[in-house]
């Protein structure tokens, strides 16, 4: 049955589609040109656009359950076939062509894109450097057992989950927990797959290899959730139920009341639901087409529905609440130290230094035009600070033990860094080899536009959430700046998607993230939203929505969007039935024939995508947004 299958594909597209369409209006205007043999046209529309219609309500009929059998399709079709009965080719062609119009527009505002997941696999690396013997030999990963002692150098991808047995690292873990900052490892702690290796070389001791590892398991959450999404169905199927007998009922009474068989005929095709299947794809094209002209990208029909019901969001924090960059945001000079003179002096010192901290105080420094030394005899203890000789003097960078190691007593400067570290700030003490110089905090930023759009979101009734893998001060500190108050902080991708579920269950969830360890959550939930400049592919792909700008407030945009979408949508139903209750009437009169009958209701097409187009240029405004 494969080639039955692709002729029918082959005739339900966008060519054979026109060609149906335009032998339609050639078999209406051909005859009114004194061409009467140009209405047999119209049997070219029948057969193109006519087949698939069939083909889909047989399909239906043998595969659906109960009253599902019963669909939009069949409906159409024996309208179709008895046009064709009575001789009205026209009217036939022109409820198939409608039909055939509407599957199309909305099967074009639902395709999306599955590149993510491929860009997910590549983050698994092919090989692994396993010691055997006391010697490093290069295996495939899929070889690798538990208990097997791996190496990792710098700069490379941890290939499986284990523990650390020898050495000390930062470890770049955003692909599972979207943390800014590398996290110190060292002997007992754990790493995961996919994570990268930023600077100290490793022995790990291998815990969960192959499909059990927290890359494969991430790779199997994508996809699993997007086999959950099931396909939403069309609203003129659900009312089908009981159009069908209700056509069925009324023109077999029209036909045995008044014993003219061309009334009942008109009543089938006047009942035709085609404005109803227009109603939504030109309504949710119109809603994207508002979208991708205010720089966000909206994949599926189904997603702008849903966001009208959506009563919870959920806000990943780095990338996504914050602008995922961090900057020096304290500098606090000890006593004859100039602010100046602090920031100068430590980042002559970490001019040498790949650490992310590193850099961003050498970029703080050059921003401000401060000069910097030529350092010398650099040095790096992974995970813990720096030192450097610039003018004669030893200066060290890193954090209270490490001072203490090096003989430098931190003094009141401990309980200051521990009030930068309440806010979620990352602090590194400055030191010669003689006294404290002082400390400088780093942090990354609250988005500008965050606490107006979380502000908005709540005036709307909108529940927001803060779902994160960074430490709870950190994300304690940044939810309170953007005024959310649930937060739940330490989260693995997995513990993501369980979160997602329990707010799910509670009226709907809306998620925005933007790194690889946000898209199993974006695809659970019931739509998600990608930061797309600052959002990795894999996020990108695996959300409903994406934002193609950094400005957060196109998330209560969005929600208005959608709500506007649904009343437009639930307002041409309304016409639309309307129109299709008044020609019924018509129809039984006997004032309309078969050919008037589909005019009218086309007519009703018609009002359906003007309504459409009004709401593709409707102005969004932030202080009626809730209205």
């Amino acid at each position: 049955m494969t080639w039955i299958r692709k002729i029918v594909d082959f005739l339900a597209g966008w060519i054979m589609t026109a060609v149906g369409g335009t032998l339609l209006l050639a078999s209406f205007v051909l005859p009114r040109a004194g061409v009467p043999a140009g209405a047999y046209l119209a049997w070219g529309c029948v057969v193109i656009c006519g087949i698939p219609l069939l083909y889909l309500a047989i399909l239906r009929i043998v595969r659906n359950r109960g009253i599902a059998k019963i669909s939009s399709a069949l409906l159409i079709s024996m309208a179709m076939i008895a046009a064709v009965w009575i001789g009205d080719l026209f009217a036939a062609g022109e409820v198939a062509f409608i039909m055939e119009l509407g599957a199309l527009l909305e099967e074009m505002t639902t395709r999306r894109a599955q590149k993510g997941l491929k860009s997910l696999i590549a983050l698994a690396p092919d090989s692994a450097r396993v010691l055997r013997g006391g010697e490093e030999v290069l295996v495939p990963v899929s070889e690798v057992v538990p208990g097997d002692l791996l190496r990792i150098l710098p700069g490379e991808t941890v290939p499986v989950d284990g523990v650390v047995t020898a050495g000390e690292t930062s470890v770049d873990q955003s692909v599972m927990t979207g943390e800014s900052l590398p996290v110190d490892k060292a002997p007992g702690d754990k790493v995961f797959s996919g994570t990268v290796n930023r600077f100290g070389s490793v022995d790990v001791a291998a815990t969960r290899v192959g499909e059990d590892s927290s890359l494969q398991k991430l790779i199997r959450m994508v996809r699993d959730a997007e086999k959950d999404q099931a396909p939403v169905q069309r609203i003129a199927d659900r009312w089908a139920s009981w159009l069908v007998p209700a056509a069925l009922l009324i023109a077999v009474a029209a036909a045995l009341v008044t014993r003219d068989v061309v009334r009942g005929v008109t009543v089938m095709v006047a009942f035709c639901p085609c404005a109803l299947v227009l109603a939504t794809p030109t309504a949710v094209m119109a809603a994207i087409g508002q979208a991708a002209k205010n720089g966000v990208v909206v994949k599926s029909g189904a997603a702008l529905e849903k966001l009208g019901k959506i009563r919870t969001v959920a806000f990943d924090k780095t990338g996504t609440l914050t602008g995922g960059r961090l900057t020096v945001s304290d500098v606090l000079p000890a006593e004859g130290v100039g602010e100046d003179e602090l920031l100068a002096l430590a980042a002559s010192a970490e001019r040498r230094s790949e650490h992310p901290l590193g850099k961003a105080i050498v970029e703080a420094a050059r921003e401000k035009g401060l000069s910097l030394s030529e350092t010398s005899g650099f040095r790096m203890s992974a995970g813990r600070g720096i030192s450097a000789e610039a003018d004669g003097t030893v200066f060290f960078l890193g954090n209270e033990e490490f001072l203490r190691e090096n003989g430098v007593p931190t003094g009141a400067d401990g309980g200051e860094a521990a009030r930068l570290r309440a806010e979620g700030k990352a602090v590194v003490l400055a030191a010669s080899a003689e006294r404290m110089l002082g400390l400088l905090a780093l942090s990354d930023v609250l988005r500008p536009g965050a606490p107006e759009a979380v502000r908005r979101l709540e005036k709307m009734g909108t529940r927001t959430v803060l779902l994160t893998g960074d430490n709870a001060r950190a994300a304690g500190y940044f939810a309170a700046q953007a005024g959310i108050e649930t937060v739940c902080a330490g989260l693995l991708p997995g513990d993501k998607v369980e979160k997602v579920r329990e707010l799910s269950r509670a009226g709907g969830v809306c998620m925005v993230g933007d790194g690889v360890n946000d898209a199993p959550a974006l695809k659970t939930a019931d739509v998600g939203v990608a930061m797309g400049v600052m959002g990795s592919d894999v996020a990108v792909e695996a959300a409903d929505v994406a934002l193609m700008t950094d400005d957060i407030s196109r998330i209560p945009y969005l929600k208005w969007l959608s709500n506007a979408a649904v009343r437009t949508i639930r307002g041409a139903i309304a016409l639309s039935m309307g129109i299709n209750a008044a020609a019924v009437t018509l129809s039984v009169l006997g004032i309309l024939n078969p050919t008037t009958g589909a005019l009218v209701h086309n007519a009703g097409s018609c009002f359906v995508v003007l309504l459409a187009a009004l709401l593709y240029d409707r102005k969004y405004r932030p202080d009626r947004a809730n209205s």
